[in-house]
């Protein structure tokens, strides 16, 4: 046998092994495309079939979701209600715990789940709509802004009769959010000036509370705590002012919040974001605010 037909044997047999392993290598491809292609076609149509909407909500987050597990109250709370009947659904609430970031809770709850078997949920609510966010999280939508979160100053009138400017807080003792925007830009005002005045609570709201009982004498906080805490407590704007208060480091004008879902959910994206267009329009979106002595901040 020449050696020129061993080499042609070997060059069609080579030649065989290659187009069955790029057939098979296509046909891989096709599957995994129908699949994704099937699954951004169905989404919605398999969330109805479960008859649910499972919302990811953050837990200790009041007032927009707090309380046990089981019993949750709050604006976000309320928001997953109707955003759910809208698409004649039940709510089912995942409450979870903060994590390191953003991107830890949007991998966690919207398109991978936790590690631990939690979630992922349908859509999570309190999501910053934020470019620079959604550009780092390209598994995920963020959109739908329903409100805007606004930092603020809260103060005691009395203890505090004049206030025009972050200067003016050097002589008092002030309150602020353990691990929040807020209270770092606070404590670094003007190179850690503040620092030594500010005591740190595990909310806002417990932050607005100190301010009431004399604890200290302005908390700075978000307007949406502030002003709960204040309809909560039953407290006078008039002996209790709220006045916005920008730092370097936290945008002038603050920040739009709203919801994400999985890249893939296309059609419960649109469901949504036309679910929230009616709960605007119609004013029930105003309503839950009004509810709970809350400005529906344009986002």
């Amino acid at each position: 046998m020449s050696v020129l037909h061993h080499l042609d044997t070997s060059l069609t047999s080579n030649a065989s092994q290659v187009n069955r392993r790029q057939s098979l290598a296509l046909l891989a491809a096709f599957c995994a495309g129908s699949v994704a292609a099937q699954e951004e076609l169905d989404d919605l149509a398999k969330i109805r079939s479960k008859g649910m909407l499972k919302v990811a909500v953050y837990k200790d987050n009041a007032p927009f979701s707090s309380g046990h597990n089981s019993d949750m109250t709050g604006l976000d709370i309320a928001l997953a209600q109707a955003l759910a009947q809208k698409l004649q659904l039940k709510p089912t609430l995942l409450p979870f715990d903060a994590g390191e970031n953003m991107n830890d809770d949007l991998r966690n709850m919207v398109w991978r789940g936790h590690y631990l078997g939690y979630g992922p949920a349908d859509v999570m609510l309190h999501v910053p709509v934020d470019k620079y966010l959604s550009q780092q999280n390209r598994q995920v939508v963020i959109f739908a802004p329903y409100m805007r979160q606004i930092p603020v100053l809260l103060r005691d009138v009395k203890a505090m009769p004049q206030f025009s400017e972050p200067q003016d807080l050097k002589p008092f003792k002030l309150a602020a959010e353990r691990g929040t925007g807020t209270a770092g830009a606070l404590i670094g005002q003007n190179s850690g000036a503040l620092s030594g005045q500010v005591v740190l609570f595990n909310s806002g709201m417990e932050a607005a509370r100190a301010v009431f009982h004399g604890q200290v004498q302005a908390a700075y906080i978000l307007q949406s705590q502030a002003e709960a805490a204040m309809a909560q407590n039953k407290r006078d704007p008039a002996n209790y002012p709220i006045t916005p208060m920008s730092l370097p480091g936290l945008p002038d004008n603050g920040w739009p919040i709203g919801m994400a879902v999985k890249t893939s959910f296309k059609d419960l994206g649109q469901a949504l974001q036309a679910a929230m267009k009616e709960l605007r329009e119609s004013g029930e979106l105003l309503a839950m605010f009004k509810e709970r002595g809350m400005t529906l901040t344009a986002p």
